[in-house]
C-alpha cells in the first residue's frame, strides 16, 4: 500500500495542474473575448487619399446595415465639426464617418491630421485640392461599409459634395450646408451641373445666404425628395448650424430629420 501512495499522489498532482491550466486558459480566452467586444467610439480609421496622402477619420458605426452618411467639414475645421452631430445621426438610425480633409485646420485643441500631413509633405491645401480626399472617402465607405453613400458637406465641402453627387453613382443623396459657385472656373458652373439633378438633395444655408443658394438652383426644378430649406431665423454658415445648443439649431434639426426619414424609408 505504501508503494502505491506516491504513484497516486503523482497522478493526482498532474490532474490538478491540468485542471488549473485549463481554467486559466478559459479565463484568458474570456478576457480576450471581452476586450475584443469593446470598440472605440468613435473609432479612428485611416485610409489613403487618391494621391496616397493618409486620411484620418472618425467612424460612428451602429450596425452593419443602416444607411451610411459621409461627413465632410468646412474651411479651417476638421472631423470634430461633427462631434455631437454624428451621435444624434446615430440615434436617428444612420452610420456615419467624419473625415479630416487636407484643406482645414484645428478646432480649439483638436487637430486636423490630414492637413498636418499635407503640410509636412508640401502639398497644396486649397479647397479644390481636398476633392481627392472626399473621393477616396466615398470609395473607402462604398467598398468597406455600404455600396451607397449619403454625402454631407459643409461650406466648401458642400460645394464639392454637389459636384461629386452629380458625377458619382456611389453617392445616393447629397446634403449641402452653405454651398457656393466659387469653383466654377476650375470645375464648371454648379448652376449648369445641377440642372436636371434627380438624386435626393437637402440644401440649406443661413438666412442671408439663401439668395445665393437660389441662384445655384435657378436652372433646376426641385422634385420629390429634394429640399431647399431656408431658416426662419438668421441661421448659420455650414454644418455648425446643428451644433448642440446652437441658437436656432432646432429648426435645422427638424428639417434635416424629416429629409433623412423620407429617404430612409
Amino acid at each position: 500500500m505504501m508503494k502505491r501512495l506516491p504513484i497516486i499522489l503523482i497522478v493526482l498532482g498532474v490532474f490538478l495542474v491540468s485542471c488549473q491550466q485549463k481554467t486559466t486558459k478559459d479565463d484568458d480566452t474570456s478576457q480576450v473575448s471581452e476586450t475584443e467586444k469593446k470598440v472605440e467610439y468613435p473609432e479612428v480609421v485611416e485610409f489613403p487619399s487618391m494621391d496616397s496622402l493618409m486620411i484620418t477619420a472618425h467612424l460612428y458605426q451602429i450596425d452593419k446595415t443602416s444607411p451610411f452618411i459621409l461627413l465632410c467639414h468646412q474651411a479651417r475645421f476638421n472631423k470634430f465639426e461633427y462631434s455631437g452631430i454624428a451621435e444624434k445621426l446615430n440615434e436617428m438610425g444612420f452610420n456615419c464617418m467624419a473625415i479630416d480633409q487636407r484643406s482645414g485646420g484645428p478646432i480649439g485643441k483638436t487637430q486636423n491630421e490630414t492637413y498636418l500631413r499635407a503640410l509636412k509633405k508640401g502639398l497644396e491645401i486649397s479647397y479644390v485640392d481636398a476633392e481627392p480626399d472626399i473621393r477616396a472617402a466615398i470609395k473607402y465607405v462604398s467598398q468597406t461599409y455600404s455600396d451607397k453613400v449619403i454625402l454631407w458637406g459643409s461650406s466648401y465641402s458642400s460645394t464639392l459634395a454637389l459636384y461629386l453627387g452629380v458625377e458619382l453613382d456611389e453617392v445616393s443623396a447629397v446634403i449641402s450646408f452653405s454651398p457656393g459657385n466659387y469653383m466654377a472656373d476650375q470645375k464648371g458652373s454648379l448652376i449648369d451641373k445641377l440642372e436636371g439633378f434627380e438624386k435626393p438633395m437637402f440644401i440649406t444655408s443661413s438666412n442671408y445666404e439663401a439668395k445665393y443658394v437660389k441662384e445655384l438652383l435657378e436652372k433646376h426644378k426641385m422634385i420629390e425628395k429634394q429640399v431647399h430649406f431656408i431658416p426662419e431665423g438668421p441661421g448659420h454658415h455650414g454644418s455648425r448650424a446643428l451644433w448642440i445648443n446652437q441658437q436656432g439649431g432646432e429648426e435645422y434639426w427638424t428639417a434635416i430629420g424629416a429629409f433623412l426619414n423620407d429617404i430612409k424609408n
